[in-house]
């Protein structure tokens, strides 16, 4: 159990994910996206690194917001699925942005929005999804420290100060800024609360959209 099993001790950061296309379509923003996708009900694919992967449920958030409709291709893992993107096999993927940097650069795959409340430094021009009016539409893939269940509050109080000097070191904000990872100090309380509430979100989407994992 992700709540249960173990003990909040803090956040390290979270990274955006990129809503991307491949290049060679005739997409240049989100508004041609949506029109594309309207004008090839059914017959646009995107890929994810599998079944209930933030890749697959940040796709699934994207077309129940914008009552659009794409065919899902689960992958195992997100480089094969890249490579069918760039290749041509899939249209559309919401992988996060460390992973499509890369190909970003190389022209090969096309960023159209990123999720998150302000842009990404590193594709400063790429609007995110709620300024183009998707409000509230947020998913990062995050990294955090916890402990196993029934940590003593003293021992989690020291870690969590010692965790967040770390982080405030930069030398090891510009390691994590090469995987596109934002540091953010939380308080156990706050990082518990921040997992909790995660949880549940994809929680009710995995449930609505009678997404099982075999």
């Amino acid at each position: 159990d992700p709540i249960k099993d173990f003990t909040p001790i803090g956040m390290i950061g979270g990274t955006p994910n990129v809503l991307v296309v491949n290049s060679s379509l005739p997409i240049k923003n989100y508004k041609e996206f949506i029109a594309y996708l309207n004008a090839n009900k059914g017959k646009v694919s995107y890929g994810s690194s599998g079944e209930g992967s933030l890749t697959h449920l940040s796709m699934e958030l994207f077309k129940g917001e914008t009552k659009t409709v794409m065919v899902h291709i689960p992958y195992r893992g997100i480089a094969p699925a890249m490579n069918d993107l760039m290749g041509g096999q899939t249209q559309a993927m919401f992988p996060g942005l460390a992973a499509a940097l890369p190909h970003l650069r190389s022209g090969r795959i096309r960023a159209i929005a990123v999720t998150g409340q302000s842009r990404a430094p590193q594709l400063k021009d790429v609007p995110t999804l709620d300024e183009l009016g998707l409000k509230g539409f947020d998913a990062q893939q995050w990294y955090g420290v916890v402990g196993p269940a029934g940590m003593s509050p003293a021992l989690v109080k020291t870690l969590n100060e010692s965790l967040a000097q770390t982080l405030k070191a930069p030398d090891l904000r510009e390691k994590l800024a090469v995987e596109a990872i934002e540091p953010q100090i939380m308080s156990p309380e706050a990082f518990g609360a921040f997992i909790k509430a995660d949880v549940a979100r994809w929680t009710k989407l995995a449930k609505e959209k009678h997404i099982e994992l075999e």
